[in-house]
């Protein structure tokens, strides 16, 4: 008989929900990516570990995939950050890409949807397996909502165009309304008796 194998103890999934996933997620580039920092942090490895599997797999990564970041564009997401996390004590994030105090000595790689399932097939442990799947699902879970606002979008837009006319109608009555209730200043004759 052989010997079971002893699985490793399971690391605390509600982690990767999605729900604590999504706000890692930043549109940039009009592509929804994440953060080298963020995804070493689900990831439980260090930046520099993703940075240097990535470079040892680079043709594994095209610019659809992953690219760096510019300083504009760190500037922009440095100031959604924090005004994102306004009222909130935890600005990780904004600590992580900063420039200043010990923070990075190079611009952030974002990693798109591809590029995350690319990152987790060179990083190869159960870990980024999990972590994958739950980034995944997050990354659906926000393209479905994205539908349903297109959808929402548009539905208003068909309302609007289908009660426009009703507006000019509306218009209409309300000036003749007004034409109606206009003070005029012509003397008229008074009405009724007069006693001398």
């Amino acid at each position: 008989m052989a010997a079971k194998k002893k699985s490793a103890p399971r690391k605390n999934t509600a982690l990767f929900i999605p729900e604590k996933i999504a706000p890692l997620v930043h549109v940039l580039r009009h592509e929804k990516v994440i953060l080298d920092t963020d995804l070493a942090e689900l990831y439980g490895v260090e930046t520099r570990s993703i940075n240097q599997a990535v470079q040892r797999n680079l043709d594994r990564f095209p610019a659809d995939f992953m690219f760096q970041l510019t300083e504009n564009e760190m500037e922009i997401l440095i100031s959604q950050i924090a005004i994102s996390s306004a009222g909130q004590s935890n600005l990780k994030s904004q600590t992580v890409i900063s420039s200043s105090h010990g923070g990075r000595r190079h611009r952030p790689y974002a990693f798109t949807e591809q590029g995350v399932a690319m990152l987790s097939s060179v990083l190869r442990s159960p870990r980024a397996v999990e972590v994958n799947i739950a980034i995944m699902r997050t990354f659906v879970q926000l393209r479905r909502l994205m539908d349903s606002n297109a959808l929402l979008a548009e539905k208003i837009q068909s309302l609007e165009a289908k009660y426009a006319d009703h507006d000019q109608q509306f218009q209409l009555v309300f000036d003749a309304i007004r034409q109606l209730i206009a003070f005029d200043d012509t003397p008229k004759r008074e009405m009724g008796f007069h006693a001398e």
